[in-house]
């Protein structure tokens, strides 16, 4: 009983094996062969979002807007591909903010704003006249493909 009690606590703690007294060499070997085989993955085709002239590399977290690679920040990027996965869908700052700092986040709801103001200072050929990011007044923002 009390085997089965320690079996599923490290189960829930995400370990996927673990050895009984007594052990023999060879079944170390063998089990770690098969967690190194099991953790082989093939190298997967990198994910990439496409949205008019803007095309972001989610692996290498990369963003190019009409063939120039633009810098962004963590946040900045998780808020663009969040907009970018859904065009024209309309997301209010509360879900921005879970989606780019975790829905444990405290903070203001407005720092979304700020974020918003900075990415398309980067992405925007015109902040002026916005293409990508527009503001849905009371609500939040939603990403149009030009």
């Amino acid at each position: 009983m009390r085997l089965s009690i320690f079996v599923t606590y490290w189960q829930t703690k995400r370990f996927n094996e673990f050895i009984t007294k007594p052990f023999s060499p060879r079944e170390v070997v063998a089990r770690v062969r098969a967690v190194l085989r099991r953790s082989e993955q093939p190298e997967s085709t990198p994910e990439i979002i496409e949205a008019s002239d803007i095309r972001a590399d989610l692996q290498r977290r990369t963003v190019m807007v009409a063939g120039v690679s633009v810098e962004l920040t963590a946040n900045e990027f998780d808020l663009l591909i969040t907009l970018m996965r859904y065009p024209g869908r309309v997301y209010t700052r509360v879900q921005l903010l879970e989606a780019t700092q975790g829905a444990s986040y405290e903070g203001y709801e407005r720092t979304i704003d700020q974020h918003v103001k900075n990415l398309r200072q980067k992405i925007e050929p015109d902040t002026h006249e916005l293409r990508y990011i527009l503001t849905v007044r009371s609500i939040g923002y939603k990403f149009t493909e030009c």
